[in-house]
Order: structure tokens, then sequence, then C-alpha cells
């Protein structure tokens, strides 16, 4: 099996492990909470995209791994990482902490796509070696994150139409 045939195999495969998952133990219990604790518990998990610059850490990825790639997913991982962080910080501050659950999900999902497009267009299935220890990341991680984010905005829509409303008015067209 070629490594891009693995790679998008097993990125594939993340998102039906998570989704299942994700629906079957985390979505129940999110749904129930109350809104902001909900969005508390998102934003714990985004705290810890930090990690996420490792993929300009010299040695723990490939010499290879295209730097188009690397540098905006390391600097979208972390922003996403300290907005969620500050909202975190903010939990008891109502008006800040919608604003930065607003911020740190648009700018997370979109780092996201970002990452696939550039991974799409530097050809990263086939370079995914390249990822090194850093592999895990886009196949068992990144589908999580992506999930939350979805879920994030389903539950921003369902509870909080101003910020259903914020969300549409700042989308990227």
């Amino acid at each position: 099996m070629s490594p891009a045939i693995m790679f998008g195999l097993q990125s594939a495969l993340g998102y039906v492990a998570w989704l299942l998952c994700f629906r079957t133990y985390i979505w129940p219990r999110l749904s129930a909470m109350e809104p902001a604790a909900a969005h508390g518990v998102i934003a714990s998990l985004h705290s810890f995209r930090f990690f996420g610059l490792v993929f300009v850490l010299p040695g723990f990825v490939g010499a290879h791994l295209p730097m188009g790639f690397a540098v905006a997913a390391a600097y979208g991982d972390f922003a996403t990482s300290l907005l969620a962080i500050l909202a975190l910080m903010t939990i008891r501050i109502r008006p800040l902490f919608w604003t930065l659950v607003i911020s740190f999900n648009l700018l997370g999902a979109i780092d996201i796509l970002v990452a696939y497009y550039h991974g799409s267009e530097f050809n990263l299935p086939a370079l995914a070696g390249q990822l090194g220890a850093g592999y895990a990341i886009p196949v068992l991680y990144v589908p999580l994150l992506m999930i939350s984010h979805t879920a994030a905005f389903r539950l921003l829509a369902r509870r909080h139409p101003k910020a259903a409303a914020a969300v549409a008015t700042h989308a990227p067209a």
C-alpha cells in the first residue's frame, strides 16, 4: 500500500472512529450541558493545539516537509490554542468569553481547512513520512478537532441565535 493511500485511509478512518465515539459518548453530554460549560469543554480540547508547533520543530518532522504546509499549520494551531486558553480564562466574563469562543472556533476550523488545502497543494499524502512523529496529528487529532468545531457551531446556532448570526456575518465567502 502506498504512503498516500495509507495516509488517506487512516485520515478517513480517524473521522469515522471519532464520529462514532463523539455521537455515542460526547455529543449527548455536551448537548445536555449549560452552553458555557459545553463550550468550555470544547475550548479545553483546543487549548492543547499549541502542540501543532511541532510541525516547525527540526528533528521532530522530516527535513523535506513542505514549509508552506508546516508553517501555516503550526502557527494556525498555536493561535487557535491561545484563543481557546483565553476563552477558558474569561468564562466568567460572558461577553468576552463568547467572543473568544466564536473566534477560536472560526480560526481553528479555517486553519484545518487551509491545512487540508495546503496538504493537497503540496501532495502531503505522498510525503506523509515527512510528518515523522507528527503523523498522528492529522490522522488521530485533527478529525476530533474538526468534529468538535462542528459541534461548537451547532451548539452556538441552537442555543445562541445572536452568536450564530455573528458567525454567519464573519464567515469567509
